[in-house]
C-alpha cells in the first residue's frame, strides 16, 4: 500500500538560508458558524537544492523526508512569477 506524496503550491516569502526556502500555502475555508469563506495561510520550509527560487516565484513543493528539525519538503518545480517570467523572455 504506497502512498504518493502531497504536493502543494505557494509563493516564496523568503530565501534567506542556504538550500531552503520559505513557502506561504493558502487554502479557503469555510467558518462552521457563519459559513463565510476565509482565507487560512500555512508556512513551510523547503529544501532547494540549486538555491534556484527567487522572493515573489509561485512553487511546487512535495512533502518528503526530513532534511532537518523543521524542513521536511522539497521543491519540485518552479513556476516563476509573471515579473520574472517577462525578464526571462526579454533575455
Amino acid at each position: 500500500m504506497s502512498t504518493n506524496p502531497r504536493q502543494l503550491t505557494g509563493v516564496v516569502v523568503s530565501n534567506k538560508a542556504d538550500k531552503t526556502i520559505t513557502v506561504k500555502i493558502e487554502r479557503k475555508v469555510k467558518h462552521p458558524t457563519y459559513s463565510k469563506i476565509m482565507k487560512r495561510s500555512t508556512k513551510v520550509h523547503a529544501h532547494d537544492e540549486e538555491n534556484i527560487a527567487k522572493i515573489g516565484d509561485v512553487v511546487t513543493v512535495e512533502e518528503c523526508r526530513p532534511y532537518s528539525k523543521s524542513k521536511t519538503w522539497k521543491l519540485l518545480s518552479d513556476n516563476q512569477s509573471p515579473a520574472s517570467q517577462a525578464e526571462t523572455q526579454e533575455s
